[in-house]
């Protein structure tokens, strides 16, 4: 499999936050998530090319009505002009003949910023020699409507400015921590990369529980997502401590302090949840061969 990316690339009228251009490598689920939040957040289609060999039929789409230039070269590999910023976003195990393809879109001015689950610096330094700074982050799948949740790590003696280049991008689709620890971006990734599937999964089963309780299944859907949507934007309107917030929607003896009887019982919520993290984590460790496998 091979992402070979033609002459001009990158070459276009807008730049990126930041400044420059970019060139994101695989448009999947979170590629193409993090791409649809950056148009949302005004970067210019014109800086922005993707190499992908499938193309879904939403990129395709999505690229005739921007003007963002899919595999502007679908043949041999050819020279290319360097890039700004290369946005790594393939799958762990496809990355080696991924970044085959675009070495020659590499420069001591390039930063690489990897999204990859697993690939660690030192990987990515390897993979992508010729680049001129690295960082590896994780976001998560709400970048696509501007709230994503990203953690970024940055490899010894990165420029400021290349840190200020991947911020940008990053911030552009939701909030940013930085880690000074490497080792943490798994535990991160356990949290809130697939953190959104926790949730998710929470509303189906408020759903089926409220269905449980007598409700019709399609209202118990729908107030299971508005109770959740809603208590998401209360927490970020008043920037209470989740443990606040649920104290002041519990009244002594009430309905609220009934279910959480049953809900924190013997701590199980928190043991599972201890358990779920553990387990994504490992994956993640997995997926960059620094972990057992299972």
């Amino acid at each position: 499999m091979t992402f070979d990316i033609g002459p001009n690339a990158a070459d276009g009228a807008g730049s990126a936050p930041g400044g420059g251009t970019i060139l994101l490598l695989g448009a999947g689920r979170m590629g193409g998530a993090m791409l649809r939040g950056w148009l949302a957040q005004g970067v210019p289609a014109s800086a922005i090319s993707v190499a992908d060999p499938s193309p879904a039929p939403d990129l395709v789409e999505l690229a005739a009505r921007t003007g963002v230039r899919v595999n502007p070269a679908d043949s041999a590999a050819v020279d290319a002009a360097p890039v700004d910023t290369l946005v790594v976003a393939v799958k762990p195990q496809m990355v080696e003949s991924a970044a085959a393809g675009v070495q020659a879109t590499l420069a001591p001015h390039t930063l690489v910023l990897s999204i990859m689950a697993g690939k660690t610096l030192a990987d990515l330094r390897r993979l992508f020699p010729a680049a001129g700074s690295v960082v590896r982050a994780m976001p998560n799948l709400p970048a696509a409507v501007g709230r994503g949740a990203t953690v970024a790590v940055a490899e010894a003696g990165c420029p400021a400015d290349r840190k200020e280049r991947a911020a940008s991008l990053l911030t552009a689709v939701g909030s940013l921590e930085w880690l000074a620890d490497e080792a943490l971006v798994d535990a991160a990734t356990a949290l809130s990369g697939s953190g959104p599937a926790y949730v998710f999964y929470l509303v189906e089963c408020l759903t089926r529980a409220g269905v449980e309780v007598g409700l019709p299944a399609d209202v118990s859907e729908r107030l299971a997502r508005a109770t959740v949507e809603g208590a998401g934007a209360l927490m970020g309107a008043t920037g209470q401590p989740a443990a606040e917030l649920r104290a002041g929607v519990t009244s002594p003896g009430g309905t609220t302090a009934a279910g959480l009887s049953k809900l924190m019982a013997d701590d199980h919520l928190q043991s599972l949840l201890n358990a779920t993290l553990r387990a994504a984590a490992q994956r993640a460790a997995e997926l960059g061969g620094t972990g057992p496998k299972a």
